[in-house]
């Protein structure tokens, strides 16, 4: 039997299919670009001056980005890029992401982000947005409906070329001792538009895999409800196990991450090991699971306990063989 490519082996872990080999992974981000290969990650970039660039420069610039997502996922066995463009703009995306496919073809699943609900909003913003919950509903839902509507006509100008599968939601919604909404707020400014969000996405042919950090479990239901094909990153800081959101709604969702992250940096080489194990023997059964840290690989965590991770992964994340 011919061995699953990195893009079937994540598709198939999406759908809820068997896998043969390897648990699929992946990272949201892999900030440790520059202490692997000696180069500034993509998103870290600055180019103040793009617009008075060559042409020849500009292709320079996308190449090397392409290359270096690329050489992340080969070094590591990523099944999946989540591409970060930059410049931004619908344009250069197109472009870096047919330079992505002309190098690799469809080895790998591509993903942008593409959230446009309404997150944990930062300290400049919090009280104007909670004001706004009690005096201006009607604003917040008209705002939350032209995001949706924005985001979809995004997807629209990607959905025929091939060059994308799916979409990251990255909008981050609870701390680790709960949502910022409470649920019943969270079931009127954020649920209807997530899951239009979610159905559109899904109407265009693309995948989507729902982000977000802290304490999900009070709106765990609600979230299953928008029927994404995947939920990370199951944070264990928070106090999310995934043997129970996998005994939960494990046969409706795929289920991605639960590694901590906390531990990468600060824990024993045995700790780490001992999450990434956990995660494994939870996630495993049944097919629908992706390993991945429970946020991303984050500037500052030291590059060889990553390494360790995936050495857990490597010898002891394999399906039989059928």
């Amino acid at each position: 039997m011919c061995q699953m490519q990195p893009r079937e082996r994540f598709i198939a872990a999406l759908n809820h299919e068997p896998i043969q080999g390897r648990v699929p992974t992946f990272e949201l981000v892999f900030f440790l670009t520059m202490e692997k290969f000696g180069r500034v990650h993509p998103s870290q970039r600055h180019y103040a001056q793009w617009d008075q660039m060559s042409q020849q420069e500009k292709e320079k610039h996308r190449d090397d980005i392409a290359r270096l997502f690329l050489e992340t996922a080969e070094t590591y066995g990523h099944d999946a890029i989540f591409v970060h463009p930059n410049p931004a703009g619908i344009d250069e995306t197109r472009r870096l992401l047919y330079r992505i496919r002309e190098i690799s073809g469809d080895r790998y699943f591509l993903m942008l982000h593409g959230d446009a609900t309404f997150s944990v909003p930062d300290g400049s913003h919090m009280l104007d947005f909670a004001y706004q919950l009690f005096e201006e509903p009607q604003k917040l839902h008209a705002e939350a409906a032209a995001m949706v509507e924005q985001a979809l006509l995004k997807a629209d100008q990607l959905k025929h070329e091939d060059l994308l599968d799916g979409f990251a939601l990255c909008s981050d919604y609870c701390f680790n001792n709960g949502p910022f909404l409470s649920p019943v707020q969270f079931s009127e400014f954020v649920t209807p538009y997530l899951a239009r969000l979610i159905q559109g996405y899904r109407d265009r042919g693309f995948y989507t895999i729902k982000h977000t950090d802290g304490n999900i479990m009070p709106i765990l239901d609600q979230l299953i409800e928008t029927n994404p094909h995947a939920l990370h990153s199951l944070d264990p800081q928070a106090g999310v196990d995934i043997a129970e959101v996998k005994r939960l709604y494990g046969d409706r969702v795929c289920l991605i991450g639960n590694v901590n992250c906390g531990l990468l940096e600060t824990g024993t080489d045995e700790q780490v090991i001992a999450s990434a194990r956990y995660c494994l023997q939870q996630g495993m059964p049944g097919y629908g699971y992706i390993f991945s840290t429970s946020n991303c690989v984050y500037t500052g965590m030291p590059l060889a306990r990553y390494e360790l991770l995936m050495k857990v992964l490597e010898e002891e994340g394999r399906y039989p063989d059928h």
